[in-house]
């Protein structure tokens, strides 16, 4: 296994799991009698433990679960479950040393099962240990430790490939989960707007057909039916299952569905206040760039820019803690329906702050800018002070002429420039805040020192043989949590740049090549680097993301027709005049490409289901296996033979012995029917016979 790397700070000493106890904010006797029970509580599962010194008013608490019978019991149980619910075709072998003997353990599924051990309710077998929460507050985080050679060796493979193969997802599968694996023509031609919206349409049904072949492929086809019960869910009765019989808790679906009637309002609310603030600083933008002719002007250009990045993250924090708290009030009793619920409520969020800019310069700018144009007065407050005469802010009453270019230079803007800004805050800035802090740390330490009143040194009782293992620990315990939603929000978002604007710029899908070929390895690289290593997780698709990439290509088929039908005057557009728009055209030409598209996805849908895979390959043989055993099993391995038999030869005094029978027991015609004749082979000499007798001589045959 990976833990076993010898040499220096790559071994991990055969840790497991690592548990962050910090009692910075918590009384000496209470933290001591926190921390005794969660030893305890450890304990009690058979899982080896040692303490070590942490940094700042921490303690280092590192696992090692032994494969003992204990251990094996809980992978036995895990298998069981997940046989029962159809994640596993076949039956784990009643003895647990053969199950794991025939199937050996991935390293992804050990960490798995040892986290759900610390981490399950006492019910089902754990020690009900969840973080930051209830009386394991003191309890920071529980993570398992990076494995630096295989690190290295993954980030510099990575880096000299051009493309994947299968079976490096499947290395990293075994490494990291299946949840963490699933991440990773002419301007203006209606030809390519075709051809686009064609690629979107069969991308998104491919996927569908990849994910049902890598969850097979993986072993994980099915997992998303074993719910996992919210702790924070709040039952109002409990009642007997009919099928299984189990007392199960329950909250009603009428009040859930009344609940999440509330996100309505909400929805509304959170576009028009989001809404209000992109078209705001729109108006501000048009009204500096296109109107004002002062002092100042290519500095003031940028006010919008840092109205939107002083207050969109504010007011974007705020909206999302508003849908994580309806989330919580909807009270979803699984994780899985509770995450899927909270996912549909960010993509609205996202949807606006991301798309909204485009579609009002596309749909609103250029169709109307001389309209809208000569009322962007109430924005002079912006340049007033800048000003030397009221002519430099007055808008235009006739005549104005919109920036054709415009929404050309903003897609560009976001498919290329707000990629490359993407990529530094995600992985550039993070590291140099890192570092910086652990400066300011180093410093704050030394400065203390100097005054006397420094705490004593987290490494001071450090082994000089684990010095450097227990220094790369506590700056791992310092890293932050892997999230895998926020890089499945960008590749959606992503994919709704490419399937709704890309006609605007036919160069996007380079871009986006371009940029996700570097994001992958950087993404490898902030996993190995800069996050605390994500525990394993199943998962048999990227769940509702993928509803919400089949929402962005049915709108990419009617943005992208709209566009061209707007944009098919040499790509000049209505120049700010409606008059050239023929609304009738315009919802003409939507309304055919969106059926068009419809016809189109049930074709390439009908035609991708027809493809085989070595995932669903593997599927049918495991059925057949499994089949096959179990006939074996029931009726022996020559099941499908006929029996032997020897068939009585027919005499004359058989057949006076069978009348005899006959008579004596009282039959029906039926009986008689089925009693002439007793075994298939006589009923074989019967039909010999009967064909001997009608069919012609040859010599007639030949007349």
């Amino acid at each position: 296994m990976a833990h076993h790397t010898k040499g220096g700070t790559l071994s991990n000493y055969n840790v497991d799991y690592v548990i962050s106890y910090r009692f910075t904010d918590t009384g000496k006797a209470e933290a001591t009698a926190q921390f005794e029970k969660l030893l305890k509580a450890l304990a009690r599962l058979g899982l080896t433990i040692e303490v070590r010194n942490g940094d700042n008013c921490s303690l280092l608490v590192f696992i090692k679960a032994e494969e003992d019978q204990k251990f094996n019991n809980h992978v036995y149980r895990s298998r069981v479950k997940d046989w029962l619910y159809g994640v596993r075709a076949a039956q784990p072998d009643r003895e647990t040393h053969n199950s794991l003997t025939t199937q050996s353990m991935t390293e992804s599924e050990r960490y798995r099962i040892i986290y759900g051990m610390i981490t399950s309710p006492a019910e089902d077998g754990g020690a009900a240990i969840t973080p930051k929460e209830g009386e394991w507050k003191n309890v920071e985080s529980i993570f398992p430790l990076h494995d630096t050679a295989f690190n290295r060796q993954w980030v510099k493979e990575w880096s000299m490939k051009t493309f994947l193969k299968a079976e490096d997802l499947d290395q990293i599968k075994d490494r990291l989960g299946e949840k963490a694996t699933w991440v990773l023509l002419g301007h203006y031609s209606s030809i390519y707007a075709i051809v686009s919206t064609l690629w979107c349409v069969t991308f998104v049904e491919y996927w569908k057909h990849q994910e049902l072949n890598l969850a097979i492929r993986w072993g994980v086809k099915g997992s998303s039916a074993i719910e996992e019960k919210r702790r924070d869910f709040k039952h109002e009765k409990e009642v007997k299952d009919p099928i299984t019989g189990e007392t199960v808790q329950v909250f009603p679906s009428t009040k859930r569905l009344a609940r999440q009637a509330v996100v309505i309002p909400f929805a509304l609310l959170a576009s028009l206040a989001l809404g209000s603030l992109i078209a705001t600083c729109f108006g501000i933008e048009i009204f500096l760039s296109e109107v004002y002719n002062g002092p100042g002007k290519s500095v003031l250009v940028y006010l919008p820019t840092g109205l939107l990045t002083v207050f969109m993250p504010i007011l974007t924090a705020f909206l999302t803690s508003t849908a994580t708290k309806l989330n919580d009030y909807e009270n979803w009793d699984t994780t899985a329906s509770y995450q899927a619920a909270l996912t549909q409520k960010i993509f609205i969020l996202n949807f606006i702050t991301d798309y909204l800019g485009i579609f009002l310069t596309a749909f609103v700018y250029v169709p109307f800018g001389s309209i809208i144009v000569p009322y962007l007065d109430i924005f002079q407050l912006t340049a007033r002070p800048f000003a030397t005469t009221e002519k430099q802010l007055a808008a235009p009453k006739a005549g104005f002429m919109i920036n054709p270019s415009r929404l050309r230079k903003q897609v560009i803007y976001f498919t290329v420039t707000a990629q490359i800004v993407g990529f530094l805050t995600e992985n550039i800035v993070p590291y140099v805040k890192r570092q910086g802090f652990h400066k300011y740390q180093e410093m704050k330490t030394e400065r203390a020192a100097t005054r006397g009143g420094a705490a004593p040194s987290a490494t001071v009782n450090d082994h000089p043989d684990e010095a450097d293992f227990l220094a790369r620990v506590r700056n791992e315990a310092e890293l932050d949590v892997y999230d895998v939603t926020s890089d499945l929000r960008e590749m959606v978002v992503q994919f709704g740049y490419l399937a709704l604007f890309s006609v605007v710029w036919p160069l996007t899908p380079v871009s986006f090549i371009i940029n996700d070929w570097i994001e992958l390895r950087s993404d490898a690289a902030k996993i190995c680097l800069e996050m605390q290593r994500p525990t394993p997780a199943r998962a048999d698709s990227i769940g509702p993301w993928l509803d919400s990439l089949g929402f962005l290509a049915w709108l990419g088929s009617l943005t992208s027709a709209a566009l061209v039908y707007l944009f098919s005057n040499d790509g000049i557009g209505p120049d700010g005049t409606p008059a050239t728009i023929k609304g009738w055209a315009l919802l003409l030409t939507v309304f055919f490409s969106e059926h068009i598209y419809l016809v189109v996805r049930m074709a390439i849908r009908l035609a991708i289901s027809k493809l085989d895979s070595p995932g669903m390959q593997k599927e049918r043989a495991e059925r057949f296996m499994v089949r096959k055993r179990y006939l074996e099993e029931s009726l022996g391995t020559d099941a499908m033979e006929l029996p032997p038999t020897k068939a009585p030869e027919i005499t004359r005094s058989s057949l006076e012995a069978d009348a005899r029978q006959d008579s004596l027991r009282t039959s029906n015609p039926e009986e008689h029917f089925w009693h002439r004749q007793r075994s298939w082979e006589e009923s074989a000499k019967v039909g010999a016979g009967l064909i001997d007798r009608m069919a012609p001589n040859e010599g007639k045959k030949m007349q």
